[in-house]
């Protein structure tokens, strides 16, 4: 994992697993996605912000933490997404996403796809889940993993797509699920394109 600046708690299913775990607990800044908070605060935890239209916030929640509560009433953008503008904002660039996923099917889809766009407006984020890591990526990248470890490549706007260190050849997808269930073939791999595209890591505690 690397260092960040902040992380965002979204209002999906509170992570469970050990690494989303660890990337919460050692963040230097939470940023609640409004009622993400509840739990988070049931948990002992305290954000440093809570951010939303304050609808699945608590009442008693409002009122307590009522002077780290950055109401944001725009339809026009989800929590997460207010979130993110919130810490660039900030000058904290550096991002890690966690709760994005679980509950409803379509927030989930919607989070991750939104990464792409927090690439384009200049954060360096990734969104860990329970299961593994998505990272939004543009033109060729790197990344360090585990032989035999799975992962997913996604092609949202890239050519020329090609890889090295992956056991199965990559190309230029137009579906979804073509770049789905590959593995890693040493400790590193790289994504050769011109062009965006998210990657999909899965945990090396999940590798089989």
């Amino acid at each position: 994992m690397k260092e960040i600046d902040a992380v965002i708690l979204a209002n999906g299913d509170y992570p469970s697993s050990p690494i989303p775990l660890q990337v919460l607990a050692k963040a230097p800044f939470v940023v609640c996605c409004d009622g993400a908070a509840n739990e988070h605060i049931a948990r002992g935890f305290t954000p440093d912000v809570i951010i939303g239209d304050g609808d699945s916030l608590s009442e008693e929640n409002k009122l307590r933490f009522a002077h780290i509560v950055e109401r944001v009433s725009c339809q026009e953008t989800n929590d997460q997404t207010k979130a993110v503008r919130y810490l660039l904002e900030q000058d904290k660039r550096s991002i890690a996403i966690v709760g994005a996923t679980g509950k409803r099917e379509d927030h989930t889809l919607g989070n991750i796809s939104l990464l792409v766009e927090y690439m384009r407006m200049g954060a360096d984020v990734r969104c860990y889940t329970d299961h593994g890591v998505f990272i939004p990526c543009k033109d060729t990248c790197s990344f360090d993993c585990q032989p035999g470890q799975s992962v997913s490549i996604f092609n949202i706007s890239a050519h020329g797509m090609k890889s090295k260190g992956l056991q199965y050849p990559i190309y230029d997808f137009t579906a979804f699920w073509q770049g789905t269930l590959n593995k890693c073939t040493s400790n590193r791999f790289t994504i050769e394109a011109v062009g965006e595209y998210l990657v999909y890591l899965v945990s090396p505690l999940e590798t089989r």
